[in-house]
């Protein structure tokens, strides 16, 4: 089961590159054709905005999937292993319920979404805006497996925390090392003086 997760989540990631060449390319494209010959393709004013869409919905599922999404850990690092249980629980639920209601939003704007056309493309906003169907389930799914694992007792303490100290840690000692590097040539020149 996590191979196949591992492989959606890497066609997830592929598809993320797809959309940010399709807005570079687009959009550079544009502005070459703008700035030197006058002109421009008016598809590059819609297809870029679409990709950004996608691009971001998808990598929202991928930072689900990968616990890269922002915290707050001040009142569950404080709590016993059990309340840290309880809280990543509550919190896996709440964004269970929060994904129903994507997928139910989207399920009620289906019919208008579907029968509106891009200006310019003229191609079913549904291929826009229909990528949360897509979202709200990748992530129910994700939060639903993580629910049930947690019932089961398979749920390590160190996935209880979602924000990731080591990203910080290494921030922090390449600022201390960049810091001691400026540093150095700057006492040097001190000790040299008269």
């Amino acid at each position: 089961m996590k191979a196949i997760a591992d492989a959606i989540t890497r066609l997830l990631e592929i598809m993320m590159v797809v959309c940010m060449v399709v807005m570079f390319v687009m959009v550079f494209g544009n502005v070459m054709l703008r700035l030197f010959l006058n002109t421009g393709i008016d598809l590059s004013e819609e297809i870029p905005r679409f990709a950004f869409v996608w691009m971001t919905f998808l990598g929202a599922v991928v930072g689900m999937r990968r616990r890269a999404h922002l915290g707050v850990d001040i009142l569950v690092q404080i709590l016993p292993v059990l309340g840290r249980r309880i809280c990543w629980g509550i919190s896996q639920a709440v964004m269970l319920v929060c994904c129903g209601y994507i997928v139910y939003g989207t399920w009620l704007q289906h019919d208008i979404v579907a029968g509106n056309a891009s200006p310019v493309a003229q191609i079913s906003m549904l291929w826009v805006f229909g990528v949360s169907y897509v979202t709200g389930t990748a992530i129910g799914l994700i939060c639903l497996s993580n629910l049930l694992r947690l019932l089961a007792g398979k749920v390590g303490d160190d996935e209880l925390i979602d924000v990731h100290e080591e990203g910080m840690s290494d921030a922090l000692a390449a600022e201390q090392a960049m810091v001691a590097q400026n540093a150095a040539p700057a006492a040097a020149h001190r000790n040299n003086q008269p």
